[in-house]
């Protein structure tokens, strides 16, 4: 659902848990964000793109518990090592933090102290699952078992290998410790809970109105409707933001994550700016347009929870969130006991990051499943960035600097006009629909007309006829240039390395980056000396 854009745009993506190192499923979420927010920018819409690092919870503490080291050594590990991942894949944020600043903290304290207040949190005892072999009382994700709404194995806070569920403390069948791999039993003890059944009728109210994408919106309003169960929102860990009045307890860490939204919003705007509360406008007096980018699996957080924990502590609400289709590989779940995973530093080492960008909106619709293979890959690669848009690049440039040296003078031919625009149209109704594939296909498809009109003119004979000849020659071989300078333009928000090398080559002095959509059909300037025209893409060997 498109959204009405009157007002400053904040795109946020999902919080990476920053417990291990980054393979290409987080990337879904990262890479189209970052195409969303700089073809927004190409349009003319004020946008800031915030994201951070997810630090607590248990994942952190498992993964320090195996390393052999503290949870704050896991963070300031992992933390630089995504950064570094984001800035070699050019996901240019305008600020990526981390959820265990002293912001994050304190506006956690606040949203959780005025849900108190409010009256939508109470106490209460839950059954907490119990290692008798370790003697302690076992948080979400150091229990597994079977969930009880589809039978699949399940971890202790989500059945992350059927239905998808959430699940609260608890709920999870047959636990087992997943240190010991012992049979754990369950023991009351008390929590805190959010009265989130009390938030029904608002929530599908809301949904009503969220923009983004479908997916995001249906699978939501599906569990509101069967039934909202109050969500316990503490855990027994020692890692975390402490619940307030209670050392033994810190909240749960899908209540402080999200709220590294607006502590992320809140640090940069107060370094912008220098005022304290710049970020009210965007959370507290909705003068802002909020879209979070989101995986499938945490789709029930944002819709759900993200949205009554607002509410009831009197934010502003998102206006849109957007949910990618899950990767696969080869057709298989990402594993990493079993070697299904692709990590991204090691594909890094042999492929230019753009090519990885391209692939992955490419290769299927934004919503749907993506499923990873080095034959699909090399493909995409070979047959449309080397073998349609790379070929009419060094083709036409080869061309154009052995016979004129600079950018030869002519008129641009509606025709070329027309398909420029066309394009520009396409590509803008695909961006407001999150529809990354068909942003993509319609800048090949300009750069396949490309193609066919320099061949149907054929002006290799046309150079070698006279002045007349020449001079039509020319003016062809400006309106091929003229349709490389807009593909440029909008592939520099899927490809923006590769669209700077390209956009140099054509003798462009004005930054890529900052050019907007309006340039597409001013004409390319005559007289432009072009360089030196090298090859964009190299074809993939399997």
């Amino acid at each position: 659902m498109k959204i009405p854009i009157e007002k400053p745009v904040l795109v946020t993506s999902a919080l990476p848990y920053v417990n291990g190192e980054c393979h290409i499923g987080h990337l879904r979420t990262y890479v189209p964000a970052d195409i969303y927010v700089r073809m927004f920018r190409k349009m003319g819409y004020d946008v800031t793109f915030v994201s951070g690092s997810d630090t607590h919870g248990t994942p952190i503490v498992l993964s320090a518990e195996a390393q052999g080291i503290t949870p704050g050594e896991v963070i300031v590990k992992y933390h630089a090592h995504f950064k570094q991942v984001f800035k070699e894949l050019h996901v240019d944020f305008d600020y990526y933090g981390q959820t265990d600043s002293e912001t994050n903290h304190r506006r956690t304290e606040d949203i959780v102290m005025k849900l108190i207040e409010n009256g939508h949190v109470y106490k209460g005892e839950i059954k907490q699952a119990f290692c008798t072999t370790c003697g302690r009382f076992l948080p979400d994700r150091y229990v597994e078992g079977t969930c009880p709404y589809c039978g699949e194995s399940a971890r202790g806070d989500e059945c992350d290998q059927g239905c998808g569920k959430h699940l609260e403390p608890g709920e999870i069948m047959e636990p087992r410790c997943k240190i010991c791999g012992n049979e754990a039993e369950f023991k009351d003890q008390e929590h805190f809970f959010l009265k989130l059944s009390s938030f029904t009728d608002f929530l599908l109210d809301y949904l009503d109105t969220l923009g983004g994408t479908l997916n995001a919106r249906n699978y939501a309003k599906e569990w509101v409707k069967k039934e909202l169960l109050d969500w316990c929102i503490t855990r027994n860990l020692e890692w975390g933001v402490k619940f307030p009045g209670r050392e033994d307890l810190v909240v749960y860490v899908w209540v402080d994550a999200p709220i590294g939204y607006i502590a992320f919003t809140e640090e940069l705007l107060a370094a912008r700016s220098g005022d304290e509360n710049a970020w009210r406008r965007f959370w507290k007096e909705d003068k802002a347009t909020v879209v979070h980018f989101i995986g499938t699996d945490i789709i029930y957080h944002h819709c759900i929870f993200w949205p009554a924990m607002l509410k009831g502590a009197g934010y502003s609400l998102p206006a849109a969130v957007v949910a990618s289709g899950m990767v696969k590989i080869d057709g298989k779940k990402f594993s990493k006991s079993r070697g299904d995973v692709v990590w991204v530093t090691e594909f890094l080492e042999r492929f230019h990051p753009d090519t990885l960008r391209y692939y992955l909106v490419a290769q299927s619709s934004h919503t749907k499943e993506l499923d990873f293979s080095w034959q699909s890959f090399a493909m995409r690669v070979n047959k449309e960035l080397v073998a349609i848009f790379g070929n009419l690049v060094y083709r036409v440039l080869s061309f154009a600097s052995k016979n004129f040296g600079v950018v030869p003078d002519g008129d641009i031919e509606e025709e070329v006009f027309e398909a420029i625009k066309k394009t520009k149209e396409e590509v803008i109704s695909a961006v407001e629909d999150y529809e990354f594939k068909k942003f993509v296909d319609a800048v090949m498809k300009l750069a396949d007309f490309g193609n066919s009109y320099f061949q149907r003119e054929e002006p290799w004979h046309l150079i070698k006829q006279g002045d007349q000849g020449r001079e039509r020659c020319g003016a062809i071989v400006k309106n091929v240039l003229q349709l490389i300078k807009a593909i440029c333009i909008l592939l520099e928000a899927v490809m923006p390395a590769k669209m700077e090398e390209a956009w140099q080559q054509l003798g462009m002095e004005n930054d890529v980056h900052t050019v907007q959509l309006d340039e597409l059909l001013v004409p390319i300037e005559s007289g432009i000396a072009l360089k030196e025209p090298g090859r964009l893409f190299e074809k993939v060997e399997l």
